[in-house]
């Protein structure tokens, strides 16, 4: 077993081929994207055939996907990050009534901060509500052997299975021990059943056995090897579970009080309450170290309550000793457990060092979002209009100078958001952003909706030719697999004509065009749009740089106020960073000098 060093995405992917999966299908998404990724690059690596990885158009399709696959005996695995759960759910609670006959494991990456999220949301939480066991491991090396336990409890159980990773365990590295002869399911094949059907008496009677079968799981899990009980004091224990228990460990070497009892929860859900119980009795007070929810303080709260203990547990719920939202830190803890153990402890003074500098968020220098923005922005200029976006790289059109987004909630919703307005305030002409991922992962049923119902909405697709907020990853509209197989590149405007719009194609680097054609359409009603096309600066490569004429550079500053691109500097006369400066043109068009050529 040769050992590797690993990001914690990688090890759970290793961990999947090592456990024997089949299908593998998910939908980019920070902090999970790179599962996916890697299996497909091992494959490669490997020459491998007989194992299938996919981007699907989004967490919906790719969740099912999997469960036919699993339906036949193939061990499946699904990816997203925890707002993907949601598109995801329909079928998943659904799912935890039929069951699946292949191990089924439903990768969930959390995102605590959020540091590139919408949501905090915590999936442990979902693992209760849809009665689905639950992995949380709490290092990379551990993730890559939880992940082959998942899939065998998901088999012995034929239930799919809930793996919760988080952020900095996604992207943390470690060396592991990896298995190199992967192992080799022979499915059975899909077997007609009634089962297979679900239907309300069915259901019924799935509900009732899931409850008896987590009531057992609860013990059996009790007896797992990565929940455990470590320290010997009698006085205070700490609960805690994922990477806090990493945490909790450095703190506590940090205090020297390796003493504490510290009980490790990996599977929240089933919560393994006999060896909870276990553990609330050799203690008396628990202090509970968990990111975001209080699922482990609730379950040891309900546990002492219902058998009679008396136990003093804070953390969160009830006594506020720990934040409720955002990521935590090792500093943090310390300084936590410290007051809690009643332990001296002295806070590090930071090194006193100059500010850095300000680096707000802001679209690459080149980006033909930029461009997009600003046609749509001086076409509606004077008119009274509202500039609906969504999720992706273009959510960055809402900073200054752009100030381009008016609403952004969930992947597709602009789309939905601008017929609400619409309806509501006819007098507005409501704007719809959505990007090319997003038009297929989500963006087509919210079009069909504003056509059917005779909306009055302008829709804007920026097609930049790549998935680019979560790292260049294909779509149907690019004409290429995960795998590397060629395949039909779908084309955006020609789905727009089939469900009855005659879109506007455009490329928005060519700014009298792009702002011609947002005017023609704003002036019309109905469901218009306008495709803006050009390829992302991280798909086709800059040829070169503009420059400044400094003898008509007057250094009135309109280039950078305007559009606001990384690549410009303004002092007396502009500058151009040529490191950053792609050639878009875009502010020698909107330089009333005539001054950058």
């Amino acid at each position: 077993m040769p050992i590797r060093l690993l990001m914690g995405n990688e090890a759970i992917a290793l961990g999947a081929l090592a456990a024997g999966v089949s299908v593998a299908a998910g939908y980019p998404g920070t902090p999970s994207t790179e599962v996916l990724e890697t299996i497909a690059k091992e494959l490669d690596r490997h020459a491998k055939t007989g194992i299938y990885v996919e981007w699907s158009v989004n967490e919906k399709a790719a969740l099912e996907v999997a469960a036919g696959a699993s339906y036949t005996g193939a061990r499946t695995l699904v990816t997203m990050k925890q707002v993907g759960l949601n598109v995801a759910s329909d079928p998943l609670m659904s799912l935890a009534y039929i069951g699946v006959k292949g191990g089924m494991v439903v990768l969930v990456a959390d995102d605590p901060g959020p540091i590139s999220s919408q949501t905090e949301q915590d999936t442990r939480t979902f693992a209760k509500y849809s009665k689905l066991p639950c992995f949380d491991p709490s290092s990379p090396e551990e993730a890559y052997q939880m992940i082959q336990d998942a899939f065998e409890l998901s088999e012995e159980l034929r239930t799919p299975v809930l793996f919760r990773p988080t952020t900095r365990l996604c992207h943390a590295t470690a060396p592991i021990d990896v298995q190199d002869v992967w192992k080799t399911v022979n499915p059975e094949g899909f077997i007609k059943d009634p089962k297979w059907v679900i239907f309300p008496r069915l259901s019924v009677k799935a509900h009732a056995e899931l409850e008896v079968r987590n009531r057992a799981l609860s013990k059996q899990l009790s007896d797992y090897k990565f929940n455990s009980v470590e320290g010997r004091s009698e006085a205070f224990g700490i609960a805690t579970g994922g990477v806090c228990y990493a945490y909790v460990k450095e703190a506590l070497k940090r205090l020297g009080a390796e003493w504490v009892r510290v009980l490790k929860i990996a599977t929240p859900f089933p919560f393994p309450q006999p060896l909870a119980l276990d553990f609330i009795d050799s203690v008396e007070r628990v202090f509970v170290v968990e990111e975001l929810d209080p699922v482990i303080e609730r379950e040891l709260l309900y546990l002492a309550g219902s058998s009679g203990r008396t136990l003093d547990i804070c953390g969160k719920e009830i006594t506020e000793n720990l934040p409720a939202s955002g990521e935590y830190t090792v500093e943090m803890l310390t300084e936590k457990i410290a007051a809690y153990l009643g332990l001296p402890y002295e806070v590090p003074q930071a090194p006193i060092l100059p500010p850095l500098p300000v680096r707000p968020p802001v679209l690459c220098a080149g980006c033909p979002h930029r461009a997009s923005f600003y046609a749509v922005k001086k076409a509606m200029s004077g008119k009274k209009s509202v500039f609906c976006g969504d999720i992706g790289c273009y959510t960055l059109g809402n900073a200054l100078p752009l100030d381009m987004v008016d609403t952004c909630l969930c992947m597709g919703a602009g789309i939905t958001i601008a017929q609400g307005i619409a309806r509501a305030q006819a007098d507005t002409t409501a704007f719809a952003f959505v990007g090319d991922s997003t038009f297929f992962a989500s963006g087509i049923t919210g079009i069909i909706n504003a056509v059917y119902n005779k909306n009055d909405i302008v829709l804007i697709v920026l097609d930049n030719r790549i998935t680019a907020m979560t790292g260049g990853q294909t779509h149907p509209g690019i004409g290429k697999t995960l795998m590397n197989q060629p395949t039909a590149a779908l084309n955006i405007p020609a789905i727009l004509r089939s469900v009855g719009i005659e879109p506007r194609v455009v490329n928005p680097l060519n700014l009298g065009e792009a702002i011609a054609a947002v005017k023609a359409a704003a002036a019309e009603s109905g469901v218009r749009a306008v495709v803006f096309e050009y390829p992302c600066v991280n798909v086709e490569k800059p040829s070169g740089t503009v420059s400044v004429n400094t003898d008509k550079c007057t250094g009135c500053g309109l280039c950078r106020r305007e559009i606001g691109c990384p690549a410009l500097k303004i002092g007396e006369k502009a500058e151009i960073d040529g490191s950053l400066c792609t050639g878009c043109s875009l502010c020698a068009q909107v330089c009333p000098f005539d001054a950058i050529n």
